[in-house]
């Protein structure tokens, strides 16, 4: 796993197990690791988490979880599932950028990103159920992307879906090329760099917030007539419209 820096404001969490990039335990840790190491580092705007060329992530490392007892299953679901839902709790704007497979962990880790973008060759799905298990970090996630009816059918059923059909659930955002996916991705990116980060920041703890959500976008409100970015917005759009303001990231 590395973390890169392509270009300034940008980070991209990259993992890379080859051939597959199974996700096992460790390598959850590690990619929650570098994710809190990211959303603690001021320079950076938004971060693309990225597998590699061939496969996003064929998902979970069945050898591992065929030789865990109930005690050592019951220990680590909590950190499991936590290390999984990283990248919900990064401040930054957050998009997966998905090639070949998308399955399994791979999705539940990509489920917690802001923005999915896949190439027109990418197979997703959540398939632990066929190994009578379930996606400990999946379903919540699922359920309010796409309802529950249609992730009732991907868990219950573990069955793959093509990009039309992902993209018609909502479950992925962008469909492209399979050689435009990591740029794609950094496009997006790039749409942050300079912009007011502790109001994005602020909104991505709304959307956390799930069914508190009313309460707390009325906390952050608030809390946002404390910064310098809320003053310089303010005057920049009265004065030059939207998209004018150069903020300080205070």
């Amino acid at each position: 796993m590395s973390v890169q820096r392509p270009e300034a404001g940008i980070a991209v969490l990259r993992f890379a197990r080859p051939p597959t990039n199974l996700i096992d335990a460790q390598l959850a840790f590690e990619l929650a690791g570098a994710a809190r190491a990211l959303g603690e580092d001021e320079s950076i705007a938004a971060v693309v988490v990225y597998g590699d060329e061939r496969v996003f992530s064929a998902g979970d490392d069945l050898a591992e979880a065929a030789r865990l007892t109930v005690e050592q299953a019951r220990a680590m679901a909590g950190d499991v599932q936590s290390a999984l839902g990283c990248l919900a709790r990064l401040p930054q704007p957050t998009v997966a950028a998905i090639s070949g497979y998308c399955l399994g962990a791979g999705l539940e880790l990509a489920l917690g990103a802001d923005r999915r973008i896949i190439g027109d060759n990418v197979k997703l799905g959540l398939p632990q159920i066929r190994a009578g298990l379930l996606p400990p970090a999946g379903i919540r996630r699922l359920s309010l992307l796409i309802g529950p009816a249609a992730a009732k059918d991907l868990v219950y059923t573990g069955r793959f879906v093509g990009p039309d059909e992902a993209a018609a659930l909502g479950l992925v955002d962008e469909v492209v090329a399979p050689d435009d996916v990591y740029l794609a991705a950094l496009r997006w990116a790039r749409r942050f760099v300079g912009g007011p980060r502790l109001a994005l920041a602020a909104a991505k703890r709304v959307f956390e917030a799930g069914p508190h959500g009313a309460e707390r976008a009325r906390v952050e409100w608030a809390e946002l007539f404390a910064t310098a970015d809320r003053s310089i917005g303010t005057r920049s759009y009265l004065a030059d419209g939207p998209g004018s303001a150069d903020f300080s990231g205070r």
